[in-house]
């Protein structure tokens, strides 16, 4: 590949200034209010696509958010990339812990702070602008397909029936995918696993409306006490979940996986201190880096009920709620563990509250061989650009989708990630350092290039 260096140093303000607006759209698809905006963002993209050098690019409907596609066709006999991002974000609250406005990108400290930055705005927009690179210097080696969704902080519901329907469009020989974290800004690696997920909702209720916690507490069911009793049982002193079945099918990594995974650079002081805690907790007989990558977990990621305002107010709620999740692992199924989960959470509420559970999302997990074409040319584009081959590793989140692309369209995908686990997604101050960003732009044309010479 020639000129890249060249072509990124001569637009990196353009690059940014492009990012920008993209982020300033305020596209949270969790939120009915941003509705407007999940359109905004998408017709957004689709300027930014045939700007860069797409033959067509067409904002599609489906269910609920567009899905944008588009193509570059280079020739018949040439392999197909099928690009894969998302444009929804995910909310911003609390927003006063943010340190900048989250919709108002700023560069400070060489990093790109902005809900988005990087989840999945910024490394999404990589390849825009590598596709760009390459159509413009006229080294495009094959042919190239876009597709952006907006619905993958919400379970990417409307993408699996689009995929159904659209499988004709979609046909390609590998999904690249930038939705992922490196090890280190100085060890590259590739995701070779994404966890499964299952999601819920519960609410436990007692009384018919909020009581007085003088007159009827010790009587009457306290919603929020029972609701945290029994999100308790649901984890032994061990950190294993008690979910009757639930370890059933879990894939149980050899030994000698486990030894690969532990040559992988991990810092447990440094863990510690960057999140500011005292020590780490988890399921006992696996280490910090197996914990988030080949074991399932359990999660309470919000619980709300009774009076939280300033002041007292003394009253037994109504009403308790939490939402719950489960990160899966090969083998388990998200349909199953959700009706597991919900029989068994039932099961153990005492009989002065009713229990309610709604399934929200979930997906299953994805391995990808590192012996496959595209694994070998995402290993050489790092080693191009890094200097050092990456290391495989597996990641702790999900992307339920690209186990969804595998079962619908039967292929697989390839996770070349450019972030940080200090990048704060999903959290106040998400934030993406330029370094990685334009790294990302320089590394993916050469996945390009190896991924054509190997498909011949």
């Amino acid at each position: 590949m020639e000129n890249v260096k060249s072509y990124i140093e001569a637009n990196k303000q353009r690059f940014l200034d492009e990012l920008f607006e993209l982020i300033r759209i305020p596209s949270i698809s969790s939120q009915v209010e941003h509705k407007q905006d999940m359109i905004a963002c998408a017709n957004q993209w689709k300027k930014l696509i045939l700007e860069a050098g797409a033959d067509k690019c067409e904002v599609m409907p489906t269910k609920g958010n567009p899905v944008v596609y588009a193509e570059k066709k280079v020739g018949d006999d040439k392999p197909t990339v099928l690009v894969y991002g998302h444009y929804d974000v995910m909310p911003v609250d609390p927003i006063d812990l943010w340190n900048t406005r989250p919709f108002e990108p700023v560069v400070k400290d060489g990093k790109i702070w902005a809900r988005g930055a990087d989840d999945d705005k910024g490394q999404s927009f990589m390849h825009a602008k590598a596709f760009e690179l390459m159509v413009k210097t006229n080294q495009l080696p094959c042919n190239v397909k876009f597709m952006l969704e907006g619905e993958e902080e919400i379970g990417s519901e409307s993408l699996y029936d689009f995929c159904r329907a659209n499988k004709e469009m979609l046909k390609a020989d590998i999904i690249l995918v930038s939705d992922t974290s490196m090890i280190a800004s100085d060890t590259p690696s590739i995701t070779t696993g994404l966890r499964g997920l299952s999601y819920w909702e519960v609410k436990v209720t007692g009384a018919n409306r909020d009581l007085h916690s003088g007159i009827y507490g010790g009587a009457v069911a306290n919603p929020i006490n029972i609701l945290c009793k029994m999100i308790a049982q649901m984890t032994d002193e061990n950190n294993h979940i008690t979910i009757p079945d639930f370890y059933d099918d879990v894939l149980v990594v050899s030994d000698y996986e486990r030894s690969l995974m532990a040559k992988a650079p991990f810092n447990l002081e440094e863990y510690k201190k960057e999140l500011a805690i005292n020590d780490i907790c988890g399921e006992s007989g696996y280490t910090t880096t197996e914990r988030t990558g080949i074991r399932p977990t359990f999660d309470v990621c919000g619980i709300w009920g009774g009076y939280t305002g300033e002041g007292a107010k003394t009253v037994i709620p109504s009403e308790a709620h939490a939402k719950i999740s489960t990160r899966l692992v090969p083998n388990q199924d998200f349909n199953k563990i959700g009706e597991q989960f919900k029989q068994y959470f039932q099961s153990i509420a005492p009989a002065c509250v009713k229990v309610e559970v709604k399934f929200l999302h979930g997906g299953d997990c994805y391995v990808a061989p590192i012996d496959m074409p595209a694994y070998k040319a995402a290993e050489k584009a790092f080693e191009t650009t890094y200097g050092k081959l990456p290391i495989p590793t597996r990641s702790g989140g999900s992307i339920p989708i690209i186990a969804g692309f595998e079962k619908i369209l039967g292929i697989k995908s390839i996770l070349m990630g450019f972030g940080l686990g200090s990048d704060a997604i999903h959290s106040p101050n998400e934030n993406y350092p330029l370094e990685h960003f334009y790294k990302g732009i320089e590394t993916i044309p050469y996945f390009y290039q190896y991924f054509t010479q190997l498909m011949k």
